[in-house]
């Protein structure tokens, strides 16, 4: 597989819903033709390589590229990790470790590589497969090229920035499970239109456009969510009375306390 527009080639070790969404933006990054999928199912990973354009292989054909994406759920690191030590070992070549699995830390990955290999410890949601996602990372023992290298190639996939690896799983919670309860609130919407009277294909889209226009709007304005929300509250009117209902049943301490969830079941993870 020869080297792209950065020198670089990409590995990936586990082609699900994560490990598949980013794939999907490095293809457009770095080229389909430097990427290469693994995944402990065969046919899953050459079925997304006759999608992407990209070529499918082991593990081991895996760990022979530059950079070499972990997308393994974090009880399943161990093994992958043990299995591959000989392949990393036999490198022969500078490489980074990619990992996106949560609650496991730089150093645990080192540990469970068998060496202090270059590490970027990233946090993706599904939206990379959009280009729209919010991703986290932290980086130990990469050279500037190669960092730079790897954020070109994940740039077609969303945001992306470095946060001190105290901060990781934390940033996780909010951007990594966010999706899941953004979904949920859509859906949510959609049965109240549905409820009014509005066909259901009619609900589902005004409620996902307007969560997006309305992200855009605190991203893009600078204002307090507090602020923009008063400023669709006119007094007596119909939104402040589904305000004073959301605060009745505890909206905001709910999504807190969902948050504060999640955040705990990651430090488990890391155990």
């Amino acid at each position: 597989m020869e080297k792209g527009a950065f020198g670089m080639r990409y590995g990936f070790i586990g082609c699900g819903n994560m490990g598949g969404a980013v794939a999907r933006a490095v293809c457009r990054g770095a080229g389909a033709q430097n990427v290469l999928l693994a995944n402990r199912t065969a046919a899953k990973a050459q079925a997304l390589a006759a999608e992407l354009g990209c070529r499918a292989g082991t593990n081991e054909e895996a760990a022979a590229c530059d950079f070499i994406f972990l997308g393994v759920k974090p009880q399943m690191m161990a093994g992958v990790l043990e299995a591959l030590r000989p392949a990393l070992a036999a490198h022969g070549a500078p490489f980074v470790l990619v990992t996106m699995a949560a609650g496991l830390s730089i150093a645990q990955i080192r540990q469970l590589a068998g060496r202090p290999w270059p590490v970027i410890r990233m946090m993706p949601n599904t939206p990379v497969a959009v280009g729209a996602g919010m991703i986290q990372y932290c980086c130990s023992g990469v050279e500037a090229p190669w960092r730079q290298a790897w954020l070109e190639a994940m740039a077609p996939a969303g945001q992306l920035d470095e946060v001190a690896e105290s901060l990781i799983d934390a940033a996780s919670c909010v951007s990594g499970c966010g999706p899941a309860w953004a979904y949920q609130f859509i859906e949510a919407l959609a049965d109240g239109g549905v409820a009014a009277g509005l066909p259901r294909a009619k609900a589902q889209a005004y409620a996902a456009q307007m969560l997006l226009g309305s992200a855009r709007m605190v991203l893009e304005s600078g204002q307090h969510p507090g602020a923009l929300k008063d400023a669709v509250c006119s007094p007596g009117g119909s939104t402040i009375q589904g305000v004073r209902v959301l605060e009745e049943r505890a909206f905001r301490g709910a999504v807190t306390d969902a948050v504060l969830a999640a955040f705990e079941k990651t430090k488990e993870l890391g155990k």
